[in-house]
């Protein structure tokens, strides 16, 4: 149900000048005394924000962002020209949808913000249009940021701004010159991921506060998270995770991707069940090469979470065994099918042509892509799959949980399985449509 408003209950001077009144009063929500300290104080050209997960980024600065495009807050002088624009951008369209959606659900219980809002679409990407003529959208940083150019804007919001790939370039290039038209500024908000550029960027901001605001936040702030089933996540993490993870802290060691709890949390179902005739499948396939392995895996789709059937993982074999293997995996399961296509790769592409084979290079920034966006599955509890254990010869026993433990951002050449299945799951990030009755083209993509 709507949140009501009552006239002459509200002093709207002072909502203007006072997000945190605006939150209260307008809005029904009353934010915990981090998420109010941040309406308060990130007011400057450029305002930085390194918490723990959950402690409530989204909804707080989805309240900042109605606020802004409710008052249209910005120097006056470049109100003549009448337009007003604020983007929620991240490292996926997904990931900035989180931010603009929450904007939406607050919009359509709320009287007074349903009453001003003129529309909200969905595609090609999400807009919300106020009366005031601010509008207040969502847009992907991807692809070095190609998808914001030619736009100018007020605001830009960045989220999990920590694990983009390329920061220098986007941040300098591309997102300074989109707010330079009218002064605009940059939220850069995250939960931090090692010592990276988003660490050397808050000492920056720290030096210098006519120029910047930085603020940090533990999990345990927030006092709506049950802090039973944080302290049990406490206990169960590393003490590097539960810096960086729950306290926000930039920490050195903590360039492994996955997080114990979200592997766990992959790992808690048992999944491989076979073929259901009305489900949809995608193998993904990781090439040997010297000493690496092939690694199939095969992933159920049809709905979320998606679910590991099928896996194989071997190594010196011939290309004739490799593509007999993946011939195999595809007469059971008829999926699409998204295979390595580095290097020789493409010998392979080729031998599987009748199968409509995806081929994906692996440069930098793809592997860092198809890693993120496996990242956000096990940081949603999208994904599930089982554990796997071989007996490697003259080495100790190889297992899946321990690859996906083990795995970084810097030193990823090794991680065959992870590879397979950051393929597997790819093509339903990047959109691509299962084929209905025609055949699926042959494809290499490379970024």
């Amino acid at each position: 149900m709507a949140k009501t408003f009552e006239p002459g209950r509200v002093s709207w001077r002072r909502a203007l000048g006072d997000p945190v009144y605006f939150a209260r009063k307008v809005l029904g929500i009353h934010p915990h005394p981090g998420q109010s300290a941040w309406l308060a104080g990130s007011n400057r050209p450029e305002n930085l924000l390194a918490t723990g997960n959950r402690w409530g980024k989204s909804y707080v600065q989805a309240i900042k962002l109605l606020h802004r495009a409710m008052f249209r807050i910005r120097p006056l002088k470049y109100d003549a020209g009448g337009r007003y624009t604020i983007v929620a951008a991240s490292i996926t369209q997904d990931q900035a949808n989180i931010i603009f959606n929450t904007a939406v659900r607050i919009v359509r219980s709320n009287t007074v913000l349903s009453a001003i809002v003129k529309s909200i679409k969905r595609t090609p990407y999400p807009e919300m249009v106020f009366g005031n003529g601010a509008v207040l959208t969502a847009r992907t940083t991807q692809n070095r940021g190609n998808y914001l150019l030619g736009n100018d804007y007020d605001l830009f919001s960045f989220d999990e701004a920590a694990f983009e790939t390329d920061p220098e370039y986007l941040i300098n290039d591309v997102i300074m010159m989109r707010l330079a038209d009218r002064d605009g500024r940059l939220d850069l908000i995250s939960t931090p991921n090692g010592k990276n550029w988003f660490y050397r960027r808050m000492l920056e901001l720290e030096k210098d506060p006519d120029r910047g605001y930085v603020q940090f936040g533990d999990s345990r702030d927030n006092p709506y998270l049950s802090q039973c089933a944080l302290d049990r996540r406490i206990k169960s993490l590393p003490s590097d995770r539960v810096a960086q993870n729950i306290a926000g802290q930039f920490v050195d060691n903590s360039l492994t991707i996955f997080s114990n709890a979200d592997i766990e949390q992959a790992l808690k179902e048992k999944t491989l069940e076979g073929r259901q005739s009305d489900h949809q499948y995608i193998s993904g396939w990781d090439l040997a090469r010297k000493k690496t392995y092939t690694v199939g895996m095969t992933f159920d789709v049809t709905q979320k979470p998606y679910r590991m059937v099928a896996f194989t993982r071997f190594n010196n074999r011939d290309w004739a065994d490799v593509i007999e293997a993946i011939r195999r995996m595809q007469a059971e399961y008829k999926s699409m099918l998204v295979v390595d296509g580095t290097g020789l790769g493409d010998v392979i592409l080729s031998e599987l042509a009748d199968l409509n084979p995806i081929g994906v290079i692996f440069s930098p920034r793809q592997k860092a892509e198809l890693l993120g966006n496996l990242l956000l599955l096990h940081n949603r509890g999208e994904i599930i799959y089982n554990d796997a254990i071989q007996n490697d010869p003259g080495s100790k026993a190889w297992s899946l949980e321990q690859e996906m433990r083990e795995v970084t951002w810097e030193d990823n050449n090794r991680y065959d399985a992870v590879m397979a299945m950051a393929l597997a799951v790819w093509p339903k990030r990047s959109r691509i449509l299962f084929p209905g009755a025609g055949p699926l083209p042959v494809r290499v993509t490379t970024l």
